[in-house]
């Protein structure tokens, strides 16, 4: 199944369903400043959802063949190669990229490089656990794709992270419910198997080695004067004595 399948799956009445609630989750999710770099790496066409492109001047989104919102700034380029330098963006997005993407940990530690110390990384990314999803997978599969579909569930994406040294703020899920939009209620939806999709959202953490010095010996002279003087005064005393 090609990541265009998605785009235009959107476009249907689940896809509307749940394009509102990820829309609302990223829109309380990005925090970065007008000024900050802001990277997203996969189009979806529906930017102006959840970001004002003519208010982030520096709101990029990557994709070699798929088309953003006209009014953000387009690269073209390969997730698993991004053309950025090191430690030069603030947030990270990757909007439903992994599950069509084979070389997954490249792509994430690609974006760990890019990602400035304490930058933010926002994943969505569909439940493999769901029957939905996997039905539509079957039904748009190419004759050259796996059987089964590449999905990554939310626990096993936490656990990549954390190998990153990415420390997971916020995690949160979706349905097909069109009465639930609030970001809360998709947090506390994290852990249901039910959920059609779920959301991560990390901090770059790093760490820096404290080097450790060799402990000196240390002896105590007061110590040492002490086991001395206590036999002299014994021995003064039985003199006197």
């Amino acid at each position: 199944m090609q990541r265009k399948v998605l785009i235009n799956w959107f476009t249907t009445a689940k896809g509307q369903v749940l394009q509102k609630q990820e829309a609302a989750y990223l829109r309380r999710s990005i925090t970065a400043s007008c000024k900050q770099v802001v990277l997203q790496v996969g189009a979806l066409g529906w930017e102006n959802k959840f970001i004002d492109c003519s208010l982030y001047e520096q709101f990029y989104v990557l994709d070699n063949e798929q088309f953003a919102w006209p009014e953000s700034k387009l690269l073209r380029g390969e997730s698993s190669a991004l053309p950025l330098q090191s430690d030069s963006v603030d947030l990270v997005i990757l909007p439903h990229l992994l599950e069509f993407d084979t070389n997954k940990h490249q792509v994430l530690r690609e974006v760990e490089r890019v990602l400035k110390p304490e930058g933010k990384l926002i994943i969505l990314s569909f439940n493999p656990w769901n029957i939905y999803i996997n039905l539509q997978y079957l039904c748009h599969k190419e004759k050259s794709a796996p059987w089964w579909p590449n999905l990554v569930s939310r626990t096993k994406m936490e656990d990549w992270l954390r190998l990153l040294n990415f420390e997971v703020e916020i995690a949160a899920g979706f349905d097909f419910d069109s009465s639930r939009t609030s970001t809360a209620d998709a947090e506390q939806r994290k852990n249901d198997i039910r959920i059609t999709a779920y959301a991560i959202k990390a901090i770059k953490r790093r760490y820096h080695l404290i080097p450790l010095t060799p402990v000196k010996k240390y002896q105590s002279k007061l110590v040492m004067a002490r086991l001395i003087d206590i036999p002299y005064r014994q021995k003064e005393y039985d003199k006197n004595s």
